[in-house]
C-alpha cells in the first residue's frame, strides 16, 4: 500500500467522513448560538460521491475510516453505506461516532454491515443533566443503545465525555468507575473553542491533567503502552479493571506532531486540521468529471498544505469559524 506523507514527515492514514450536518440533539458545546444552519440537500455529498473519495484516498494510503455527522444514524441508507465502505479493499479499520439515540435500533445491522468499532458521546450519567446538556436527549435510551452495541459484537465501545467545569466535572470519578467492571473505553476530552457556541470560555475549561488528578484521588491509574498510530488518547487503566481510561488533550498537550488525519465534511470540503478554516473543495471535481486523477491532485494539495500545528492556547489565537456540527466530530 502507498503512504501519504506530509512535509513534516507525518504519515496520513486516517480519514473522518461526515455524512450529514443534521443531528437529533442540540448539545451545548456543539450547537451554535444562532442555531443550526442546515446545508441544503443538493449541497450534501451523495453516498456514491463519498465512496469515490474514500476509494481514491485508500489507494493513496488511507487505511482508517471513521463515519461521523452531525449524527450519522439520522441519514437514510447509512447501514448500506457502511456495507459498501467495508468492502473497499484497503480499509483496515472502520468505525463510527454517534450520540447513541438511535443506536439500539442500528447496532446489530451496523455490525452485520462490517462496522467493528463505535464511539458513543455521553456527557453526564445524570438523567436530568444529560437532558440539559444535549437539549432534550434521553440518557436511558442512549445506555440501551450502548449496551446493544456491546451485545452485537462492536468492540471496543468507547464513551466520549467532554468535561465542562460547573456542568459535569463532578461526575469524573463516576465515569472512571464504569471502566472497572465493564470493557468500555472511557475517554475524557478537553472542551475545545470551535465555532460560535456559547459554552466555551476559560472558566469552563478543565485540563486533562486536572481530570487525571481527580481520578487518581480515587484510585491509582496504570499507564498503557499505546501502539503506533493508535490515536491521540493517552491510555490508562485501574489495576484489575476490565476497561480503559483515556485522555484527549487538544488544548493542553496537543498531538499535532503525530496527527495522521484528514476530514471530509458533509458538503465535500477536505480539511487537514480541525482547528483551521483551510479546506479544499472536492465537490466540483466530483460532479464535473469522472477523472480520479483530479481528485488525487486535490488530496495531494490539501496534504501539502497541512499545518505543522494548531495555535490553541497561544495569545489571541484565530479560532476556527466553522461549528463542530458543520465539520464532523
Amino acid at each position: 500500500m502507498k503512504s501519504l506523507i506530509d512535509k513534516f514527515n507525518r504519515k496520513i492514514n486516517y480519514l473522518r467522513v461526515s455524512v450529514t450536518d443534521r443531528c437529533n440533539l442540540r448539545c451545548v458545546y456543539c450547537t451554535p448560538i444562532e442555531g443550526v444552519l442546515k446545508i441544503s440537500h443538493e449541497e450534501i455529498l451523495r453516498y456514491e460521491e463519498i465512496l469515490r473519495v474514500v476509494e481514491v484516498a485508500v489507494k493513496k494510503g488511507i487505511s482508517k475510516v471513521r463515519v461521523t455527522g452531525g449524527e450519522p444514524l439520522v441519514r437514510k441508507g447509512v447501514v448500506n453505506f457502511i456495507r459498501f465502505l467495508s468492502k473497499i479493499h484497503g480499509v483496515q479499520d472502520l468505525s463510527l461516532t454517534t450520540n447513541g439515540i438511535l443506536l439500539r435500533d442500528f447496532a446489530t445491522a451496523l455490525f452485520d454491515a462490517g462496522l467493528r468499532r463505535i464511539n458513543v458521546s455521553i456527557d453526564s450519567l445524570n438523567r436530568l443533566k444529560f437532558k440539559e446538556i444535549t437539549g432534550g436527549g434521553d440518557l436511558k435510551r442512549v445506555w440501551k443503545g450502548t449496551e446493544e452495541a456491546m451485545r452485537s459484537g462492536l468492540s471496543p465501545v468507547k464513551i466520549n465525555t467532554v468535561v465542562i467545569r460547573g456542568v459535569n466535572d463532578d461526575e469524573i470519578i463516576d465515569f472512571a468507575r464504569l471502566s472497572m467492571d465493564n470493557p468500555y473505553h472511557i475517554r475524557f476530552i478537553e472542551l475545545m473553542p470551535i465555532g460560535s457556541t456559547g459554552q466555551w470560555n476559560e472558566d469552563r475549561y478543565v485540563s486533562s491533567e486536572e481530570v487525571k488528578n481527580k481520578i487518581e484521588s480515587f484510585k491509582r491509574l496504570c499507564p498503557i503502552n499505546k501502539k503506533e498510530g493508535g490515536g491521540p488518547a493517552r491510555m490508562f487503566r485501574f489495576e484489575g479493571a476490565t476497561g480503559k481510561i483515556g485522555f484527549i488533550s487538544p488544548f493542553s498537550d496537543h498531538f499535532c506532531s503525530s496527527c495522521n488525519r484528514l476530514r471530509l465534511t458533509a458538503d465535500g470540503k477536505l480539511r487537514t486540521c480541525l482547528f483551521s478554516d483551510k479546506e479544499v473543495d472536492l465537490k466540483p471535481t466530483l460532479r464535473e468529471t469522472s477523472d480520479n486523477s483530479s481528485l488525487e491532485r486535490l488530496i495531494d494539495f490539501a496534504i501539502s498544505n497541512k499545518a505543522e500545528r494548531h495555535f490553541l492556547g497561544e495569545k489571541s489565537p484565530k479560532k476556527c469559524s466553522r461549528n463542530m456540527s458543520a465539520i464532523g466530530g
